[in-house]
């Protein structure tokens, strides 16, 4: 990164975007820059592609009085936030942190990679211990779920370096429809629009609950369900040839979509009157979150990580008995249903975008404007 003249004025040559093609300039206008290393595109259909959308399109309009963001420039900016774990960026560490400050992106650990995928134990044992050692290389660390906070500490990372900041829906692509659009939605994915429906989304994956959602199905014969999602990672897929026999054969009143495009997920939502994901291990799914924003009464898995971030905003069981028996309310409990569609509408009102953007305000603030060891590489100037 280096000065360039232009027009009377002091510029700064950024590098060149992800096409290779645009080279970004910054005049010296006092915004600082956010440079976001992501390959999380190379896969479709899981929630860390989600999620850095969301949060980038988030920062770029809500934060650019201040800050300009950049994609996957290779010669760093005030900050680098690191949205994957590739190799490549863990390379060339020392050079963005010779240009201001390194973030890394918390979105899995070894643990939750564990009901995932299936690596040869010593890949994995290879992969874990990489992972790691890219977490503490950061000099900051967020993580979308706090109790991820004493996970990272017990691997040696200080408690100070970590902060949490929730995922974030934008309303204006997941929101509610109408009862016409519903019936005409259901009608497209070959639903009867009267009957009641449980939709879920996420990877097929065993952690994920697919093979108890399945189960359900064939106990409830009355009640429609839909999956929707696929094999983002193919044959490495925890569980996949026993899901994939029941791709081939499973019950008559369950539909699996396949892989979905995100444009298309707000009519996936909307499709259900309950979502349900019964999922053994999550951090903070954007399935959720964008659920919520749709208004769509949630039913999940009774496990540690939801009570600090979900508090009452989630109806919950822990077996298939209880699932039932909670679907069954959902469907013929008005009262009961009225006040789990209410705990959604309040979840997805307390993270808000003004609640979560002001978040990344002060965590971007405080670390641009934190002394660098090197600020005359800075196409910004550390305040004195």
């Amino acid at each position: 990164m280096h000065a360039l003249p232009i027009a009377g004025k002091l510029v700064y040559e950024i590098g060149y975007g992800s096409t290779g093609k645009e080279r970004f300039i910054m005049t010296n206008t006092g915004k600082y820059i956010i440079n976001v290393r992501s390959h999380a595109d190379m896969v479709e259909g899981h929630g860390v592609l989600s999620a850095g959308k969301e949060q980038i399109r988030l920062v770029q309009e809500g934060l650019a009085d201040r800050f300009t963001v950049i994609d996957n420039c290779k010669k760093g900016g005030d900050i680098t936030h690191y949205h994957t774990v590739n190799l490549g960026y863990f390379l060339t560490l020392p050079l963005a942190k010779l240009h201001g400050r390194t973030v890394g992106y918390v979105h899995f650990l070894p643990e939750t990679i564990d009901g995932s995928l299936q690596l040869p134990r010593a890949a994995k044992a290879v992969f874990y211990r990489y992972l790691i050692a890219f977490y503490k290389s950061m000099d900051a660390l967020v993580v979308v779920n706090p109790v991820f906070i004493e996970k990272l500490a017990a691997y040696g990372i200080p408690r100070e370096k970590i902060t949490y900041i929730p995922n974030y829906v934008d309303d204006r692509e997941f929101h509610p429809v109408s009862a016409d659009e519903k019936r005409t939605l259901r009608k497209s994915y070959g639903l009867d629009p009267d009957r009641f429906t449980v939709v879920c989304a996420g990877q097929l994956q065993t952690r994920k609950g697919v093979l108890e959602f399945a189960d359900l199905a064939a106990k409830m014969p009355d009640i429609q369900f839909l999956w929707a999602g696929g094999f983002s990672f193919g044959k490495m897929t925890d569980g996949y040839e026993e899901i994939s026999k029941l791709l081939e054969q499973h019950p008559s009143n369950l539909i699996f979509t396949g892989i979905v495009p995100r444009g298309a997920m707000n009519g996936i939502y909307n499709l259900g009157d309950v979502m349900f994901l019964p999922s053994y291990d999550e951090l903070f799914p954007m399935t959720i979150l964008e659920a919520m924003s749709c208004q769509i009464p949630l039913l999940l898995r009774d496990i540690e990580v939801y009570p600090d971030i979900l508090f009452d905003f989630y109806c919950k069981g822990k077996t298939q008995n209880e699932f039932e028996s909670l679907l069954r309310r959902l469907q013929n409990d008005p009262a009961f249903y009225a006040a789990a569609k209410d705990g959604a509408k309040r979840g997805h009102a307390f993270y808000g975008k003004a609640h979560v953007l002001s978040m990344w305000d002060s965590f971007y603030t405080a670390l641009a404007t934190a002394p660098v060891l090197h600020p005359a590489r800075h196409g910004k100037r550390v305040p004195a």
